[in-house]
């Protein structure tokens, strides 16, 4: 019986703690070469935006890739409340009447016209010390993808804690805006936190990553036994706003 009670207990706290937290889903699309991707921007801008947006989903950000990169990847960020938020939206969308009339065109769209190979889905939690998203300023449409893996659980562990106890600070300071940030919580690139910065041109980028690299409590902090092997890889990607991005 009293093991029972823990275990109900501890269900009630997870699913308390996940339903305090934003949760943003994040896509990544593979783009077929040489195809129009005009089929999708068309189905995310009139369609599915629209559709999330009446779900009380607000600022979904929309990107492709800076640069020249093959094949192409366009990205979606989609912010919910939390978890709960997600499962309702999700189910909500697909007895969606007007969503199924602006997506009539991409439903019913053959195989060989289908503009991207397939897409991709993580799901990042925030953390205490920056828990909601914040949407840029209109002039700050560039931006900078960051995905740092660890080694195992507890070395990211240690690593959310260092920004949650310093290294945001350390951002506001040195000019790197933050838009979201979390924990992932699946993904092929486990155990690993995400998040976004946006920036007006690579040369405020530039500055304020060495600003980041010369304040003294990032002196401070990297050099502690607590955080060292905290990263084994981090996977960097420019990103562009799409003209119908809400971020």
């Amino acid at each position: 019986m009293i093991l029972r009670l823990i275990l109900i207990a501890s269900l009630f706290f997870l699913t308390s703690s996940y339903s305090q937290s934003e949760v943003y889903e994040l896509r990544v699309y593979d783009m077929k070469f040489a195809t129009s991707e005009d089929l999708l921007h068309d189905y995310f801008k009139n369609a599915l935006i629209p559709t999330l947006n009446r779900q009380e989903v607000s600022n979904v950000g929309a990107f492709e890739e800076s640069g020249e990169t093959l094949p192409k990847k366009v990205y979606l960020l989609i912010p919910y409340k939390n978890m709960q938020q997600y499962l309702d939206v999700s189910d909500g969308l697909e007895d969606d009447d007007q969503l199924k009339s602006a997506a009539e065109t991409y439903r019913n769209t053959t195989p060989d016209k289908i503009p991207f190979e397939r897409y991709e889905t993580r799901f990042i939690r925030s953390i205490w010390g920056f828990p909601d998203l914040v949407k840029p300023a209109d002039d700050l449409d560039q931006f900078e993808l960051r995905i740092y893996e660890s080694y195992n659980e507890d070395a990211l562990r240690r690593k959310l804690k260092m920004f949650n106890e310093d290294e945001f600070d350390i951002f506001a300071d040195a000019g790197l805006r933050t838009v979201f940030f979390g924990k992932n919580i699946s993904g092929d690139q486990m155990p690993s936190l995400t998040y976004l910065l946006a920036f007006k041109d690579k040369e405020k980028h530039q500055e304020a990553w060495s600003n980041f690299g010369e304040h003294p409590d990032w002196q401070r902090i990297s050099n502690l036994e607590e955080y060292a092997n905290t990263v084994s890889d981090i996977t960097r990607v420019f990103l562009k706003s799409l003209p119908y991005s809400q971020l």
